[in-house]
């Protein structure tokens, strides 16, 4: 009767705050170092920081230490809500013990607002086919590289339990969730109803529920993951064999887009064989199926043009992926039922030639009528210490920029998060210098190398000059010819402009 679980959450949420079950109140009872112990599966802290009796107490058993409570602590935690009526539609269920969670509930939260999120819980092997994941580490890396400033319409196209939607609650005037599996559905809406957030629901595969409609912003986190034709649970798999879910969704993805909307979503593509013999070819290596689908996207996207950045994080080869993924649904690799699955998905891929798996984000804009795009793949698999939402609403920014400026006729600025990283090795003489590196202190930390020559240009960059008058400067200083330099500098200053390394000078 999970049905009715929505009519019952939107009762709860009152029940919950009163009793302290928030993402304040868990922080404050609990600590930095129980909370560290939760995160990693400890019970034992946890339950030394709880209260000895009350609602708070049996709350965080239930649902985020998944222990049993007498029928009487549970009756008097969910009060005025009957527990028969929790347990009916599912959230809680009967145990020799007591009572048990019979969903995953705990609260959830950012900057902007503070939630509750429904799932199913983690069953391992028993998992479903329908079985709908929390806030996961997905999920929370797609939401904290999305873009947050303000817009009409968001849609969550594959919402799942409806976690992204959250995020975009703050900075959307209307809420649209999708989702091809009625279970999904449902535990979306429990979310919404408990939180408070009001969104329209929707249930179909891929753009079938919104076919005809735009929107200011879309965010998708979709069945990802390249393996088989087959769809063993819908949150992983999208049936469509290889990495078909990762190239639909790209292609197509910038039609259902206003002018100058956004569109961000997980992806996956496979680097096959062939692609990494032609790496030395522009555009190749693991770009080539990326760029592939963006030129589907480009014409998705007319009369308008495409900005698109593809921005790799890992790259998995073939039995490291599977592996992960098997045991993700809680099989064991090495269990005869986890060879045959081993087998299956590594026969696909060697019968496709892939070598390694990509995974990464995908970021696209649709321009108005006549305004061209910009389309950068790129590898970002150094570690980021800050949210990436806020280098990609700069990287859109500064491809805006780039369509009304010549950096060559500008006068740049290098911020103080550039640094300059100089490089030596010894010798009987002392120290002899390699080389220099340009490096971004904060966000992606860029790098980048430099000769003599370049660290001398970048120096110039105090906003003071165009760039192009600093490049005559240096020819005439060392001796070089003036348009040979700046053929040779124009793609470097617009790479280390888009990688925010230099900025025009009102930004300095």
């Amino acid at each position: 009767m999970i049905d009715r679980l929505p009519e019952a959450a939107a009762r709860l949420a009152p029940v919950f705050r009163a009793a302290g079950f928030t993402v304040e109140g868990v922080a404050e009872a609990l600590g930095a170092e129980a909370g560290a112990a939760l995160d990693r599966g400890e019970p034992e802290p946890v339950l030394r920081c709880l209260p000895d009796a009350g609602a708070f107490r049996s709350l965080v058993r239930l649902f985020l230490l998944a222990e049993s409570v007498t029928p009487d602590d549970a009756t008097a935690a969910f009060a005025p809500v009957p527990v028969d009526e929790l347990v009916n539609c599912e959230l809680l269920r009967r145990t020799p013990d007591g009572v048990a969670a019979g969903l995953d509930l705990r609260p959830h939260g950012d900057e902007h607002g503070s939630w509750w999120v429904l799932s199913d819980l983690d069953r391992g092997a028993d998992k479903a086919t329908e079985h709908v994941l929390g806030a996961g580490a997905a999920s929370m890396s797609l939401a904290r590289a999305t873009v947050r400033r303000p817009v009409g319409s968001v849609l969550d196209l594959g919402a799942g339990c409806g976690v992204q939607t959250l995020h975009c609650s703050g900075h959307a005037a209307t809420l649209t969730a999708t989702d091809v599996a009625d279970r999904a559905v449902t535990l979306a809406r429990a979310t919404f109803a408990i939180s408070g957030v009001d969104v329209e629901v929707l249930t179909g595969p891929w753009w079938e529920p919104v076919a005809g409609r735009r929107f200011d912003q879309i965010v998708c986190n979709p069945p990802f993951v390249p393996g088989p034709p087959a769809v063993e649970h819908v949150y992983r798999d999208a049936g469509l064999g290889g990495d078909g879910a990762s190239a639909l969704l790209v292609s197509t993805l910038p039609g259902f887009l206003t002018a100058d909307g956004v569109g961000q979503l997980l992806a996956s593509w496979l680097i096959t064989g062939a692609d990494l013999a032609a790496a030395d070819e522009p555009g190749t290596g693991w770009q080539t199926r990326p760029r592939a689908w963006l030129a589907d996207a480009a014409a998705a996207a007319e009369p308008g043009g495409l900005d698109a950045w593809v921005v790799q994080r890992d790259v998995a080869d073939p039995a490291l992926h599977v592996g992960t993924w098997l045991r993700d649904a809680g099989v064991d690799p090495a269990s005869p039922a986890g060879r045959a699955r081993s087998a299956e998905w590594l026969d696909f891929f060697a019968e496709h030639d892939v070598v390694g798996i990509g995974f990464g984000f995908v970021t696209l804009r649709r321009t108005p009528p006549g305004v061209a795009g910009t389309v950068v793949c790129e590898d970002m698999r150094q570690a980021i210490g800050d949210p990436l939402g806020p280098e990609v609403e700069a990287w859109l920014d500064r491809v805006a920029w780039l369509r009304d400026h010549e950096p060559l006729d500008e006068p740049l600025v290098a911020p103080p998060t550039t640094a300059l990283e100089r490089g030596y090795t010894g010798d009987d003489e002392g120290w002899r210098r390699i080389g220099g590196t340009l490096v971004r202190l904060d966000g992606p930390q860029w790098r980048h190398d430099l000769d003599e020559l370049g660290e001398a240009l970048i120096a110039g960059c105090r906003g003071h000059l165009p760039f192009s008058d600093l490049l005559g400067l240096l020819a005439v200083a060392h001796g070089r010819d003036v348009d040979e330099l700046t053929a040779a500098a124009a793609p470097v200053v617009r790479e280390l402009f888009l990688h925010g390394l230099l900025v025009p000078r009102a930004a300095g």
